[in-house]
């Protein structure tokens, strides 16, 4: 072996070794960005940060935010900072502190920090995405979709599809047969939004291989390459992935749903079609610039209006719609039917009411009925207490802020996690949190709570928007339900629950499984 020969291999070892000196001291430097700002932080290590658990799949999102929230609460914090790969994550404790990030001070956290890149990925162009006066404008224009009037328009197509839901559950009692809840109300909201905001049959619950059953499917799909997808999107830099083309959108979803909002629209419009549901107020949206009662789609001039939505803009608030609309929806409901069949007193309870506010109807469901149903509203809001669809909250710091009662001043750009699941099992504000209890939300128990501690939809001008439709179909299912059948747990359900640590939304690992017995 001659001299060169060793020297060349010397020089690369030596390359190297320094580039991983400069690359870990990088980082070691990275990792010490909460501690120069002075404020507490765990003990995050290379290359995962304080997120490794998160990273290598052992927690979901809302479990590690959740871990997160226990260990500075513990520490009797208001709150703290932590790495969630290179990624620095401001974390509030305080109920007060999440007031001001929401509420109090909300023009220094206008954004969600979403990824979003309208060119390649045009259906991330959602309001959820939305940045600075894009997402204030566009709130202001879909503010008018979501009134009382609005929805209670929509109200007949809900009470529609229960129609569905009631024969496959017919099916499954006189079958005495097991049946996974959430793939039966995931098909029962995929109908309601599939009309609501497509105005298409789609027959979900008939045929549970229908196209937008198929792809709704996928959006939630928890493969490998979607949840390396979610967590360079919450551990990267959101420039660097636009540098390199990242699509948060599976293609053939997009393909499909971009293809279905531009079918949709060219029909109504050909043919001056109306009908009472989400997409007409779209169509109103996109060529008169802002909604109207009336059955009209097009301007006086026939034209798009100047202010009015582009088609892809369009697109992607159909898209988010659908996407809210169905899964979170069901999610809720389902675990609405786990406590239910595991609490008979609860479940009891609230047949009288539906059966009492049914039977002030000539036995029939009506807009006004469900509004009337106030024992489930509480039993609703405890379910997304105990089982948060999402388990954090995220704003982005859009300009420089000082922490309320501190010197500490959190740049712009800086992201905000706000621990949900945390905040909704700290027995500060939940005695017995792991205890269903919808008395938690009687009027005296919530005046006792501090604001700001049940946050399922957010709060502040950045709360779901859609969150009344969501709780209307939500109650609509599980009148349609409980009216009819009474409900108990299946031996096919695994206890105790574990969560699905690949899913973004919170999910069972092996489904809630429930067994009907028809009410004569």
């Amino acid at each position: 072996m001659n001299m060169s020969y060793i020297l060349d291999h010397l020089d690369v070892l030596g390359i190297v070794v320094a580039t991983v000196v400069v690359v870990v001291g990088f980082l070691k430097w990275k990792f010490s960005y909460w501690s120069r700002l002075g404020l507490p932080t765990i003990n995050p290590t290379i290359p995962f940060g304080d997120g490794k658990k998160l990273i290598v799949g052992e927690h979901s999102i809302g479990e590690q935010f959740e871990e997160f929230y226990e260990n500075f609460k513990a520490r009797g914090l208001k709150h703290g900072g932590v790495h969630v790969g290179v990624k620095p994550f401001y974390i509030p404790i305080d109920p007060e502190l999440v007031k001001h990030i929401l509420l109090k001070d909300f023009q220094h956290f206008v954004n969600r920090g979403s990824y979003i890149d309208e060119v390649n990925d045009p259906l991330s162009g959602h309001i959820l995405s939305m940045e600075d006066n894009r997402w204030k404008n566009m709130r202001a224009k879909l503010t008018p979709t979501f009134t009382s009037g609005k929805i209670k328009m929509m109200f007949e197509t809900l009470a529609k599809c229960s129609v569905g839901l009631k024969t496959l559950m017919d099916e499954s009692a006189t079958n005495r047969s097991s049946i996974d809840i959430k793939e039966i109300l995931a098909r029962f909201t995929t109908d309601i939004i599939g009309s609501v905001a497509f105005g298409l049959d789609c027959n979900s619950l008939k045929d549970p291989d229908a196209l937008f059953r198929k792809y709704g499917k996928k959006i939630f799909a928890a493969t490998p390459l979607e949840r390396v997808k979610l967590v360079l999107q919450f551990g990267v830099p959101h420039r660097v992935l636009k540098m390199f083309k990242f699509k948060a959108t599976n293609p053939d979803v997009e393909k499909f749903f971009m293809k279905a909002v531009k079918d949709t629209v060219a029909h109504r419009e050909k043919n001056n079609i109306y009908r009472k549901d989400f997409m007409h107020l779209l169509i109103q949206l996109k060529n008169k610039g802002a909604v109207s009662d009336d059955d009209k789609i097009l301007n006086e001039q026939g034209k798009t209006a100047e202010n009015g939505l582009t088609m892809n803009e369009l697109a992607a608030q159909a898209f988010i719609f659908f996407l809210g609309g169905f899964e979170t929806s069901a999610t809720t409901m389902t675990f609405a039917m786990y406590e239910i069949a595991t609490n008979p007193h609860v479940q009891d309870k609230l047949r009288e009411e539906i059966n009492t506010v049914f039977g002030k109807n000539n036995d029939q469901m009506s807009y006004d009925g469900m509004m009337k149903l106030t024992y489930m509203d509480k039993v609703l809001n405890e379910t997304l207490r105990k089982h948060p669809p999402f388990g954090v909250i995220t704003r982005q710091c859009s300009k420089d802020y000082t922490i309320p009662n501190t010197q500490i001043t959190l740049k712009k750009g800086i992201d905000v996690g706000i621990p949900v699941l945390g905040i909704h099992k700290d027995p500060e504000y939940y005695p017995n949190p792991e205890i269903f209890d919808p008395e938690r939300f009687s009027e005296e128990n919530k005046s006792l709570r501090p604001a700001f501690t049940w946050l399922p939809f957010g709060d502040g001008p950045r709360i779901c928007i859609g969150l009344r439709f969501g709780l209307l179909q939500s109650k609509v299912g599980l009148a349609t339900i409980l009216k009819n059948y009474k409900i108990k747990l299946s031996q096919k359900t695994k206890l105790p629950l574990t969560m699905d640590k690949q899913a973004l939304v919170t999910t069972t690992d092996g489904g809630i499984w429930i067994e009907a017995e028809k009410i004569n």
